[in-house]
């Protein structure tokens, strides 16, 4: 990832400057994903049956 696409990244996410200095790469990173996964649509969802049984 180069940098300006990094920047671009934390933009997206509505980061200021301030919290870049408090998170980690690897977290905007994780904090992006979870964001782009926000929007697909699951087939089928764990129940807590599901849950019990694994």
């Amino acid at each position: 990832m180069t940098t300006p696409l990094f920047l671009l990244r934390c933009k997206q996410l509505g980061l200021s400057m301030t919290e870049l200095d408090l998170l980690t790469i690897g977290l905007i990173n994780d904090m992006f994903t979870e964001r782009e996964n926000d929007d697909f649509s699951y087939k089928s969802l764990a129940t807590q049956e599901d849950f019990d049984n694994f």
